[in-house]
């Protein structure tokens, strides 16, 4: 992968509820861990890879799903915020697709990210 791409760059704010329609595209053997609202719609980690929803259009009814396996995932990074003017935990996937940036609010728990993506990349059961 070229190293002169941009990064894919998704935010997430507080984990919201588990969105109702989630089952709709999980596997049968697959489970849904924890979701963020993202800006306009929501990410959901599962035990087997992050999906992320995009809502688009004035109405938000045409929806683009992003779907990554965490067996995609060659490594990643996490950051928390610090103290002063730094509002913003981040997380870092380099990936076989490219590479990811998400940006999460301070509030966020991100080492419960480092749980998931850890327990998921070292083929752990996930634990929170």
């Amino acid at each position: 992968m070229p190293e002169d791409l941009a990064p894919i760059l998704w935010t997430f704010y507080n984990e919201c509820p588990m969105p109702e329609d989630v089952s709709d595209l999980l596997l049968p053997n697959e489970i849904a861990i924890c979701a963020y609202k993202t800006i306009r719609d929501s990410a959901i980690f599962t035990n087997k890879r992050l999906i992320v929803r995009d809502s688009q259009g004035l109405t938000g009814k045409k929806v683009e799903i992003y779907s990554l396996p965490y067996t995609s995932i060659v490594m990643y990074s996490t950051e928390n915020a610090g103290k002063l003017l730094d509002f913003n935990s981040e997380v870092e996937l380099w990936t076989k697709a490219g590479h990811i940036k998400i940006k999460l609010n301070a509030k966020a728990d991100i080492r419960k990210l480092d749980r998931i993506l850890a327990s998921a990349l070292l083929g752990e059961e996930i634990i929170i």
